[in-house]
């Protein structure tokens, strides 16, 4: 059923996760059950998979109370790759995916300085749910590069390049299109 799911559940956007260890140690960690759980605090959610013990990136949360979604582009998606195997809890995965980390602004957490829009979070809870794990974080700040900026509040898609989940694979999200639309298949 897991393959079903996850099969029909698409395109999922990817939470690229940093966090750090209180010892200072750089985690960095896809997640693809992630979106936006709330506007009024603008609250953002992912799925963390638990069965024998909690992953890093969980376990740095549950911790320091801090982490930053990056966004994953089209130039990303090896070093998000790479960054989404296992390896020991003190290996600075940020080296491990080789990425580039600047230091948040508003949580003392590292983000990948290449990703085009970083959200950094506060805890708010974590919520266990059979075998997962729901974060919720409360948005504390917010970065986004120029080029990916249009207007006034906007995110221009076509800059962006997002990188999305689609079951085992990975797609790039690069049609877009109005309703109503009379060219689309009847």
């Amino acid at each position: 059923m897991s393959k079903l799911i996850k099969g029909a559940v698409v395109p999922r956007p990817i939470a690229w996760v940093s966090t750090v260890s209180q010892d200072g140690i750089r985690n960095l960690a896809p997640f693809s059950f992630f979106t936006v759980a709330s506007m009024s605090p603008i609250t953002l959610c992912f799925s963390v998979g638990s069965v024998d013990k909690d992953k890093d990136t969980l376990e740095n949360i549950r911790e320091t109370k801090q982490f930053i979604i990056n966004v994953v582009s089209e130039s990303l998606a090896n070093q998000m790759h790479e960054s989404s195997k296992e390896y020991d809890s003190n290996v600075d995965e940020f080296e491990m995916a080789g990425t580039e980390f600047e230091e948040g602004d508003f949580v003392s957490v590292p983000r990948v300085k290449q990703s085009p829009v970083h959200m950094e979070c506060e805890l708010d809870r974590v919520i266990e749910i059979g075998e997962g794990n729901l974060v919720l974080g409360k948005l504390v700040g917010y970065h986004i590069q120029d080029d990916v900026y249009e207007e006034t509040d906007k995110v221009n898609p076509h800059k962006l390049k997002p990188v999305g989940r689609m079951a085992g694979d990975y797609s790039y999200i690069q049609d877009f299109f109005p309703l109503p639309n009379d060219h689309l298949p009847k």
